[in-house]
């Protein structure tokens, strides 16, 4: 538990062996917090570093050590895990707090919270590596498996949306997640501040991107006047199945999903907010 003062985990652990497995756990989080060099972290977790799991002390794996890559957001650490250890960098280590075996894609959802896009760039390529499509889809779609974990429940997707992190967004779309969270993104474009508004609008607008055909959300129904306005009468109608998805958005379609790059580089009045 790396998160925790050394005094708060001797009041936690049970025996002077977890203690000391703790100790060291911890002082790899200090090592990934400093930046220090790769070769010292890998010696570190492979030799010096210890978690504590049925009763016993056991090495840490790499899929914790990209964890705490991600959060301190040592970029040379996370390449050198992915490069080496591919897709199994990316499996859900065993929960410390509930000792279940852990589930979903938490990488993916520590990425977004931090707003990590280059280590998002780096997981999402690894996946490529995987053998199995239905694997890497249902990793890309996955939830939190923890009830207690603060993202439980939702995909990357959705807590990038909820998040207003559009480049997160864009990115995990372009590499084949699922665009949930229609609702959730069209909420928070009415309940973000003037601050917020334009991540929350290029969420709705990447979504709108990716979206199949869409169920009109229920807040259209009730206030069609007011979303009409907020939409754009072309937007409104399509989501509520009244008419075909703009011309515009259809061009665009076709060039999201050739890759995120193409059109953070488009002019502003080609960009999706202008079909509106």
């Amino acid at each position: 538990m790396p998160w925790l003062l050394s005094s708060q985990v001797e009041c936690l652990s049970s025996s002077p062996s977890q203690r000391q497995c703790e100790r060291t756990a911890f002082s790899l989080y200090c090592a990934v917090r400093e930046r220090l060099p790769v070769w010292l972290l890998e010696d570190m977790r492979c030799m010096e570093v210890f978690s504590w799991e049925d009763g016993h002390p056991r090495a840490f794996l790499p899929s914790e050590a990209l964890l705490y890559a991600l959060v301190h957001d040592h970029q040379d650490y996370a390449r050198y895990l992915l490069d080496k250890y591919s897709v199994s960098a990316l499996r859900a280590p065993r929960c410390s707090f509930c000792c279940c075996r852990g589930g979903g894609a938490p990488h993916l959802a520590v990425a977004v919270r931090y707003d990590r896009m280059a280590i998002l760039s780096m997981m999402v390529e690894a996946l490529k590596d995987c053998d199995s499509s239905s694997w890497r889809q249902d990793y890309l779609d996955s939830y939190s498996g923890c009830s207690h974990a603060a993202d439980a429940g939702k995909s990357a997707v959705q807590l990038a949306v909820e998040l207003s992190r559009p480049d997160c967004l864009l990115l995990l779309l372009v590499h084949g997640a699922y665009p949930a969270g229609l609702d959730a993104a069209l909420q928070r474009l009415v309940s973000s501040d003037m601050a917020d508004r334009r991540h929350a609008q290029r969420c709705l607008d990447f979504l709108l991107l990716f979206l199949p055909k869409p169920a009109a959300p229920h807040c259209l129904r009730d206030e069609p006047q007011r979303w009409q306005s907020l939409l754009g009468n072309e937007v409104f109608s399509w989501l509520c199945g009244l008419a075909p998805p703009p011309l515009l958005l259809q061009a665009l379609r076709c060039l999201a999903r050739s890759g995120p790059d193409q059109i953070s580089a488009l002019p502003n009045f080609l960009q999706p907010h202008s079909w509106q």
